[in-house]
């Protein structure tokens, strides 16, 4: 039994898009460039033709950006031939059903254009069920929008309905049925981890996790220090299962394991969070969390504050870390650090060693394995160095501006939470 997908079937040829973003004054990383929506676009196989932004106080209830910007919306998008509308932002079903009445064109918000991505992107049995739950608990609110027949009254009995239920009501039981029978595929995905996880144990093993924002560089990070040839691409969400490795350590007699796992982006849904918890348990399981930031991303500070608020809402965020600042290479020679190691303080408080290092060259990687090597051992807390008295107080800005040796702690970027 099957039910309806979440998204109209792509042609495979690239759909013209125009991105949309609208500003409510109350968010302060809100992306008027709108590049990150741009990217997720290209993932997903689309191409931006035009952008634009809008500033409101508050949403529109019935086209989200008011008729008068709907309508320049709607002329954009023809004089570009656009196929698809992109909002930066989450849509309401009706929102969603009345924008594309009213503009002509596919609408899509950020919620699916994630969704999207994650379906195409996943291998495993596990990745595709989770993607699955999460598409179809996101369709289950918007079945209206997109079939025109599901307003129809349905008779018959039995399997088909009962006399009279309309074909919506009949689809949303169908997809009802899917998400028990998917959601009970997982538990015993989550059980086979458990009883993983406590084989490890029983071995004393020490696990370590790579988290971090998505292409931050997790993959050719993992692919550096175990030798390993996972997937990694100069794109959005490149990984999404989880592969681990045993990382050899010198000096570390003890079994260690490192896990790649899916990355982190600003409003990721609630629902794709709660969908991934077999996955990112991984995570909050993990004895040490490598912290992977992109230091050439000028939006490092954001990012970091929203992998830290994923980690909080899976339970992960009291776990050691180390922050690895990737993509060294990046760096024009004069905002490059002195030292490659330096401690540093996150927004709650706590003091993390952090390394400078470049994935795809190997610099730094030596004093990074040494890191973890240290905290295998106990010895990490103990070697964090005394920060100096301007970090308690400083604002740094951009961190990777300044000489490592001057840094101190991170700027307060607030935290955000996504609504579910």
């Amino acid at each position: 039994m099957s039910a309806p997908d979440a998204a109209p079937e792509r042609s495979g040829e690239p759909a013209r898009a125009i991105l949309v973003g609208v500003d409510f004054g109350n968010n302060p990383r809100f992306d008027e460039s709108l590049d990150e929506l741009a990217l997720l676009a290209e993932s997903a196989g689309d191409v931006a033709v035009a952008r634009i932004v809008a500033r409101r106080k508050a949403p529109d209830a019935k086209l989200f950006v008011g008729s008068g910007k709907a309508d320049e919306i709607r002329d954009l998008a023809k004089d570009n031939e656009a196929e698809v509308v992109l909002f930066d932002q989450p849509l309401s079903p009706a929102q969603q059903r009345n924008l594309e009445r009213h503009l002509g064109v596919a609408v899509a918000d950020r919620t699916m254009l994630i969704l999207e991505i994650f379906a195409d992107r996943a291998q495993s049995h596990e990745g595709k069920l989770q993607v699955e739950l999460a598409r179809l608990q996101y369709l289950s609110t918007r079945l209206v929008r997109r079939w025109s027949h599901l307003e129809r009254q349905r008779g018959g009995i039995g399997a088909r309905g009962g006399p009279g239920e309309a074909q919506i009501e009949l689809d949303r039981r169908m997809i009802g049925e899917r998400i028990k029978s998917v959601k009970k595929q997982l538990e015993r995905v989550k059980k086979q981890r458990q009883t993983q996880r406590r084989s490890r144990e029983r071995n004393q093993n020490f696990g370590v996790s790579l988290v971090g924002y998505t292409n931050a560089g997790k993959s050719t990070l993992f692919n550096a220090l175990v030798d390993a040839e996972a997937y990694a691409a100069n794109q959005l969400f490149a990984t999404l299962d989880t592969t681990t490795r045993q990382l050899r350590l010198e000096g570390v007699t003890r079994s260690v394991s490192l896990s790649d796992t899916v990355g982190f982006i600003r409003d990721l849904p609630h629902k794709l969070i709660e969908a991934f918890e077999a996955t990112l348990q991984e995570s909050s399981d993990a004895d040490l969390l490598l912290h992977v930031v992109d230091c050439a991303n000028p939006e490092l500070a954001g990012q970091i504050a929203e992998v830290e608020r994923v980690l909080a809402e899976i339970g992960a965020s009291e776990i050691p870390q180390i922050l690895v600042y990737n993509k060294l290479d990046a760096l024009p020679e004069t905002e490059r650090p002195r030292g490659l190691r330096v401690d540093t303080q996150l927004e709650n408080g706590r003091r993390v060693p952090r390394v400078f290092v470049s994935a795809r060259t190997g610099e730094g990687l030596d004093v990074l394995r040494g890191l973890i090597a240290d905290a295998v051992a106990g010895r990490l807390e103990s070697s964090l160095n005394p920060l100096p008295e301007s970090a308690s107080s400083g604002e740094p800005g951009r961190v990777p501006d300044l000489p490592a040796a001057d840094a101190g702690a991170l700027p307060n970027t607030g935290t955000f939470d996504p609504k579910p």
